[in-house]
């Protein structure tokens, strides 16, 4: 049992750090009650945490890869424990959104060393167990945040949803520094430039689209952030292109399956998940359910996602990953259209738990496959910009979607209401065309998917660990994939 020990460090630190993806859910009318504050303002406290992730993953995975990746991932740990007490403790929303952010710091060095943590410490078949029992950490945590969010806050309050992470965290440091591999320290320097620009256009991409849906999509501001945007991904390709140590190796990007495994994590993300903080309005704000009820009644997608999860994991070594992912992207879709038929103005808390159950399914069967796919398709040198990259892409479908559906979402409710109909109509509206919105781009993270990432190859089951480990970098450091690699992970 005790060469899973160091998995069981590594999953502690997943698991907060997602779960505090979506704990918040439930606690958001007890935080608007307490703190005054406005839709807006609660949108900034979910989507601050995921736009840091989403921003910094790719920076973190950089300085893994230079300082190793135990060291960052246990100076994550401190961030986030530190920075979960300093949101407990706001005394107001701007102080929350601060902490929120800080977490996200934390986050990021967590999230970006993990899978290259799973790969350096297992191999053959226990990497494959490994990776199914990571997959499902990540697959049920942000399910089940709001279900342990509703516990603790109507038990203790909304700010033990963020005392919770102390104690787990304490245990996770000790664990890293005693069990996990030091590593070894790489060369190079950090990408500073290419940093900077991507996350100035990851942070003006999602306030062009929170202040869109608030104050108009052609207001001077909303246009100017996007402008912003644009031209922080133009400076972002351009450093990229000409940095000697970029933070992301262009050249993976003109790999059809490598584009193509990014943009299915992006749509898995925002369709599985992003409208779960609106369905969390719904239930309590419409419906009158507890914190504990409204938690309960996503139960669904937090069980069904662990168990597909746990189970596609111990089997996905014998599958192309073109098949769990595009196979969960399909199952997402079909749950979210089950959705878009079921929720009405008269609908109840039952009415969620069948399409809720299914996308749980599809998240758990393409969960494990999206990061281990890329992970085992580089160096382990290059491993954590290629977990990083994946993960990056994942956490903007989140900070997106947020964004997107509650555009959607306040614009329904707003017609809805302007017109005569009923604040539960209303919200009924919003979430039909929410999840109308998540079963099309779940459907097209599926063509992508399929359309990009070529059927494996037929080879050894053993391929893929053995080629991983003895695979080394370019003369120029650049990721070099060998075929046996492309064979085991379905990448050419």
């Amino acid at each position: 049992m005790r060469k899973w020990l160091p998995l069981v460090a590594i999953c502690l630190g997943a698991f907060i750090l997602l779960v505090d993806v979506t704990i918040v859910n439930v606690a958001l009318p007890s935080m608007a009650s307490d703190l005054d504050a406005s839709f807006t303002s609660l949108q900034w406290v979910m989507d601050i945490y995921a736009l840091a992730l989403a921003a910094l993953l790719m920076v973190a995975g950089s300085l893994a890869d230079l300082f190793g990746h135990r060291r960052i991932y246990a100076a994550g740990l401190v961030v986030f424990a530190l920075a979960s007490l300093a949101a407990a403790l706001s005394p107001n929303t701007a102080a929350l959104i601060t902490a929120r952010a800080v977490q996200g710091v934390g986050g990021a060095a967590m999230f970006a060393t993990s899978a290259a943590l799973v790969s350096a410490t297992y191999h053959g078949r226990d990497r494959g167990t490994a990776f199914g029992v990571w997959g499902a950490v990540n697959g049920a945590a942000a399910a089940a945040g709001p279900i342990l969010g509703g516990l603790l806050t109507q038990g203790f309050g909304w700010q033990a949803i963020f005392l919770v992470n102390l104690p787990i965290a304490v245990v996770a440091v000790a664990l890293t520094l005693k069990v996990l591999p030091a590593g070894r320290r790489g060369a190079g320097r950090l990408d500073l430039p290419g940093a900077a620009a991507f996350t100035l256009a990851a942070a003006s991409l999602t306030y062009a689209l929170i202040r869109g849906g608030e104050h108009g999509w052609t207001e001077s501001l909303t246009l100017t952030a996007f402008a912003v945007a644009a031209l922080a991904v133009v400076g972002f390709v351009a450093a990229e292109a000409r940095s000697a140590h970029p933070m992301l190796d262009l050249a993976l990007l003109r790999r059809a399956s490598f584009s193509g495994l990014l943009g299915g994590a992006l749509l898995y993300q925002a369709a599985a998940f992003s409208g779960l903080v609106y369905l969390s309005l719904w239930l309590q704000n419409v419906l009158g359910l507890s914190p504990i009820r409204g938690g309960l009644a996503l139960m669904p997608l937090a069980g069904a996602s662990f168990l597909a999860a746990a189970v596609a994991g111990r089997h996905m070594h014998r599958l192309a990953p073109r098949l769990p992912i595009a196979g969960g992207l399909v199952l997402i879709a079909a749950g979210c259209a089950v959705l878009w038929l079921s929720v009405h103005a008269s609908s109840g808390q039952s009415a969620l738990f069948a399409g809720l159950a299914i996308v749980g399914v599809g998240a758990g069967l393409a969960t494990p496959v999206l990061v281990s796919a890329a992970v085992e398709a580089v160096p382990p040198q290059r491993a954590g910009m290629a977990g990083a990259a994946v993960n990056t892409f994942r956490q903007l479908g989140m900070t997106l979607g947020i964004a997107v559906f509650g555009a959607v979402f306040t614009s329904r409710l707003r017609d809805t209401t302007s017109g005569g109909g009923s604040l539960r109509a209303g919200y009924a509206s919003g979430l039909d065309r929410i999840s109308l919105y998540a079963a099309v781009a779940a459907l097209a993270g599926a063509v992508v998917v399929l359309a990009t990432l070529r059927p494996a190859a037929a080879a050894p089951a053993a391929a893929a660990p053995a080629a991983v480990d003895g695979a080394s970098a370019g003369a120029e450091g650049k990721p070099q994939v060998s075929a046996a690699e492309e064979a085991a992970t379905g990448l050419k």
